[in-house]
């Protein structure tokens, strides 16, 4: 059912809910109805059926087979060898496989124990395994959904859907229906999933599916219905297995016929057919394979890759085709800025960027020579921010708290010298105007000392660049917003009136990092005497622009030389994402994933889940073959391009 496309009151009304919730009563009864608000393991074997499933390749039953005749024939020893090979095929491939089948239990780990919800008109907190369709949850930064629900009330609500969508920067929600058709997950803006987080705002959301009927549902659920094929080698072997038993039928019936043909006696005739026939059994057949297997597979788990079945290992040298998401796979799952513009003069960060690691550390020095135009632009981005760093509890470095975009603007701005808690102490924030999705912008009122007596670096410059009033105000947003407010801008340690050619000069500079797939904010600036008490949004007028950061979940450094012996080995590598096709287009092309080709239009080599939803079978069978890049997909689509 299409909820993003329907009023509030109207899911109301179909809910048979409001906005003061359900009753207990009402909860009650939707709770045996729908069930609890958890995942299923459906399909999950128990140890015990992993176990024996262990003793059914055909080849293992012709050596129990064989073991049991060997005891009878006197042939202890060799019964005993047989036996011992058995069960350490069964002990190696019960232990591989038993863990790959607890790994769906992991998706349970994205659900919440409690939530706060609107019930009998007050507000309860509950636990999240007894939401229904129907129930009115509150949401603030930091919680988890447990459900899917339908957005009712926002206030500047944000909620980060990677895990879901692939997408890395947070959503912006809103409680407004939407008029689109058939819109991916990552488009429903008005709809929060399971297992996704909020990162930003507070809101209220209208639960309308749980458990195994939500997002995250249909993926266990297709997880769990992923048919079982024979690998070539299983194959193979079952082949080898069927005709060593018609062998040894054959080879029995001949020595035997012979035998008593020639006056030898029956029982002795048997024993002696029977000895030949499992001495035709290549016992050490299964052994070899076994433990070469397994070797593979530990080798695979030292590399982060868990195994499920070790016939797997073998169908790796088989490959032709590699389908990777991209969030966290080929990429780092960090936003991080790559680029700063400053009066239309840009300054790509992207390998000093690489070079520094993941994890920021206090003693790392400046990634770049700092300046008083630099300084202006990434301290205004750390001050007018909410995410601050916290201290890793190994004591190696710092992580953010917080949104991410905000948190990769913190770390810019520590990687340059620039320390938020430093900063909020030279320049405490004394008043604010929060960010809303309507403005795109949120600002901060500074207090601030010129007169503070600070060593030469960044945070001299920084000061430096300050007029000689008492508050400054910083503004961080979109682009288009900044402009809109804006009337000069910072050149060069100047003030110029904004005129068409910088306007045109800033629009085009946004443009250019849009379509190199990033999340650009803008960041602008001005100077005051007194900060006004009753209308603060009057400090967003006749502002100073200062310039541009560009930020992406950049590529992992490793990655590039991978897909390089990929193709060097005759794999393709096809990229599959949630994100924007201008993002997943960039990667792709900066990974060697989708190389350009002449004549071709950047919207042939890419296709979204919109086109996919659209398109047969039969189309997707011819296509699928040519592009090496989705986007906007659902987990749906994605099983839809591995089956094709």
């Amino acid at each position: 059912m299409s909820w993003y496309r329907k009023e509030t009151d109207v899911v109301f009304e179909e809910l048979n809910s409001s906005k003061d919730g359900l009753t207990s009563e009402q909860a009650e009864k939707r709770l045996e109805q729908y069930g609890p608000n958890e995942l299923e393991e459906r399909g999950m074997r128990s140890p015990w059926s992993v176990l024996l499933g262990q003793f059914t390749d055909t080849m293992v039953i012709i050596l129990i087979v064989a073991a049991v005749i060997s005891f009878f024939l006197g042939e202890t020893t060799d019964a005993i060898m047989i036996l011992i090979i058995v069960v350490l095929n069964a002990i190696l491939g019960f232990t591989q496989e038993y863990r790959a089948e607890k790994a769906i239990a992991a998706l349970k780990k994205m659900s919440v124990p409690t939530v706060r919800v609107r019930r009998d008109g007050q507000i309860k907190e509950v636990e999240a395994i007894s939401l229904v369709p129907g129930d009115i949850v509150l949401f603030e930064a930091g919680d988890r959904v447990p459900a899917d629900g339908r957005v009712v009330e926002s206030v500047n609500l944000r909620a980060e859907e990677a895990a879901l969508t692939g997408e890395s920067v947070p959503v912006d929600k809103t409680d407004k229906k939407l008029k689109d058709e058939n819109l991916p997950i990552g488009d429903q803006k008005n709809m929060v999933f399971a297992g996704t987080a909020i990162t930003y705002g507070r809101g209220s959301v209208a639960v309308v599916e749980t458990g195994m009927n939500t997002e995250l549902g249909n993926i266990a659920d297709m997880l769990q219905q992923v048919t079982d094929e024979k690998t070539p080698l299983q194959r193979k072997m079952d082949e080898l297995g069927k005709w060593l038993a018609i062998a040894a039928f054959v080879l029995v019936a001949i020595v035997f016929a012979v035998g008593v043909w020639r006056g030898g006696e029956l029982d002795e005739m048997f024993l002696t057919a029977v000895g030949l026939a499992v001495a035709a059994v290549p016992e050490g057949l299964v052994a070899v394979v076994t433990i070469a297997l397994a070797l593979g597979a530990q080798r695979m788990v030292k590399r982060n890759a868990l195994i499920r079945k070790l016939p797997a290992v073998e169908t790796l040298g088989s490959i032709t085709t590699i389908c990777s998401d991209k969030t966290g796979t080929l990429t780092e799952n960090r936003m991080t800025v790559t680029v700063l513009d400053i009066a239309g003069t840009r300054i790509d960060l992207t390998t000093k960027m690489e070079k520094t690691g993941a994890t920021l550390k206090k003693e790392e020095p400046p990634i770049v020579e700092p300046n008083r135009d630099l300084s202006l632009l990434l301290a205004g981005g750390a001050l007018a921010n909410d995410a601050t760093l916290q201290e890793n509890d190994d004591n190696d470095g710092y992580h953010t708290i917080g949104d991410p975009t905000e948190g990769a603007l913190v770390v810019a701005s520590a990687r340059l010298g620039l320390w938020k808690e430093k900063l909020d102490q030279l320049l405490p924030r004394v008043a604010e105007v929060p960010f809303t999705s309507e403005r795109k912008r949120m600002s901060t009122v500074h207090e601030f000392n010129r007169a503070q007596d600070l060593e030469e670096g960044p945070y001299k410059y920084l000061l430096e660049s300050l007029p000689e009033n008492k508050y400054i105000v910083f503004t961080k947003g979109a682009v288009d917003s900044l402009l809109s407010i804006c009337d000069r801008v910072w050149t060069e340690g100047n003030i110029e009136e904004i005129n068409d050619v910088w306007q045109s000069r800033i629009e085009e500079a946004n443009n250019d990092l849009a379509k190199e797939g990033m999340r650009v904010l803008g960041v602008a600036m001005n100077c005051i005497d007194e900060v006004p008490e009753t209308d603060q949004e009057q400090l967003e007028n006749n502002l100073i622009f200062i310039g541009l950061t560009g930020m992406i979940d950049p590529p992992r450094p490793e990655v590039r030389d991978a897909v390089a012996e990929c193709r060097t080995a005759g794999i393709r590598p096809v990229m599959i994402t949630g994100d924007h096709p201008y993002t997943a287009l960039h990667i792709a092309r900066d990974l060697g994933i989708v190389i350009s080709e002449e004549g071709k239009d950047d919207n042939e080599l890419v296709i979204t889940g919109k086109q996919l939803a659209d398109m047969s079978v039969e189309d997707l069978d011819d296509v699928v073959t040519d592009i090496s890049a989705y986007a906007r997909v659902s987990p749906e689509h994605k099983v839809k391009i591995v089956e094709a």
